[in-house]
């Protein structure tokens, strides 16, 4: 799939000292088997977890390790510095490391995180509280909006949308509230956020600080326009997605009044440092294929349960970590258009 139209299928950094230690690689044991993987908290630290389980239980010759980073873009600073061998990043996130694009304009990467396997897609929308006026996207102009803590690419993805012509006016208006997602559900239960993104992966559930905030608050769906529809389908890092049964599809606790939600949506993925070992990357890609059963029966929200679903984030003249890549060969599951990593030319792919 190309990141022009990302519609997906159903199926700081610290410092230089650490960065020099921490070579990928080099931060496990003392056979170098371990492969530490950075990943942000809530759902997408659940999933790592949850394939930490499954090497753990079917691994051979390598051992995994679940890193907490601060958001997929700190993921990707941190697999740049060294600091992991690899990490779960949006594939919104990746492109834009790749063009130095956004927060990466002025704090360039020197080399971009390769691709691995999808996790999981989220997708995302806003509730507002049931004791605002707010009923439709164009009432959120002037209101206290939340969407999400800064450096999360649910809200880097958030703001690219709604910063896209069609509704940058309503977006201008209203008031940006930054602050951490450990702190947004008080607030909005305080009636200091009056509106905020939710996102999760359909048929898992809403991810850990919109789970907390339906327990404490009444929320209703905010209408989306047809002009907020338009933005989606235009903006080239996210898809459009449609759902008439939002209360099963995200596990809402509440009757959240939609009768059909339209969401941006991101893909999620396991990405690779390029100096993490090929038959270390092979065998990770093999366990989420063979053995994907296991790291859902410990997170659900790890969704690929076949080798389509694995590659179907793929990111056109985007590297392949050459593990991955060579796994995908063997099975028959390799598309001659895509591009496999060259460790020796890695800082030429940005």
């Amino acid at each position: 799939m190309s990141t022009g139209n990302t519609s997906r299928r159903r199926v700081l950094q610290s410092g230089a000292a650490i960065g020099a230690l921490a070579l990928a690689g080099c931060m496990g044991d003392d056979d170098g088997n371990t492969v530490r993987m950075g990943t942000s908290a809530g759902g997408t630290m659940d999933v790592g977890l949850g394939f930490e389980q499954a090497v753990s239980d079917h691994g051979e010759d390598v051992e995994y390790s679940t890193v907490e980073s601060p958001g997929y873009v700190g993921t990707t600073y941190r697999m740049n510095e060294g600091q992991v061998d690899g990490g779960i990043v949006d594939t919104n996130t990746m492109s834009k490391a790749m063009g130095s694009d956004d927060m990466f304009a002025d704090d360039p990467v020197d080399t971009i995180p390769w691709q691995g396997f999808l996790a999981f897609p989220y997708s995302i929308y806003v509730v507002a509280r049931e004791d605002t006026d707010i009923e439709t996207f164009d009432d959120l102009a002037g209101a206290n909006v939340y969407p999400a803590e800064p450096g999360y690419s649910t809200r880097a993805t958030t703001l690219d949308v709604w910063s896209m012509p069609q509704v940058e006016d309503v977006y201008e208006e209203m008031e940006i509230v930054d602050m951490d997602v450990d702190d947004a559900p008080g607030a909005m239960e305080e009636g200091n956020i009056d509106a905020a993104i939710a996102y999760g992966t359909p048929g898992v559930g809403n991810t850990g600080f919109v789970v907390e905030y339906d327990a404490r608050t009444d929320v209703r769906y905010v209408e989306h326009t047809d002009a907020l529809v338009e933005a989606i389908e235009e903006y080239p890092g996210a898809g459009l997605s449609r759902y008439d049964d939002v209360e099963d599809d995200f596990n809402w606790d509440q009757d959240i009044g939609a009768d059909e939600v339209a969401s941006w949506d991101l893909e999620v993925t396991f990405t690779f440092h390029h100096d993490t070992p090929a038959e270390q990357v092979y065998e990770l890609t093999r366990i989420a294929h063979e053995h994907g059963d296991t790291a859902r029966d410990a997170e659900p929200r790890f969704v690929p349960e076949d080798l389509d679903a694995m590659t179907s984030a793929a990111i056109d003249d985007y590297p392949w970590h050459p593990g991955a890549a060579e796994y995908y060969q063997d099975n028959d599951a390799w598309n001659d258009d895509w591009v496999i990593g060259d460790p020796d030319e890695a800082g030429n792919y940005n």
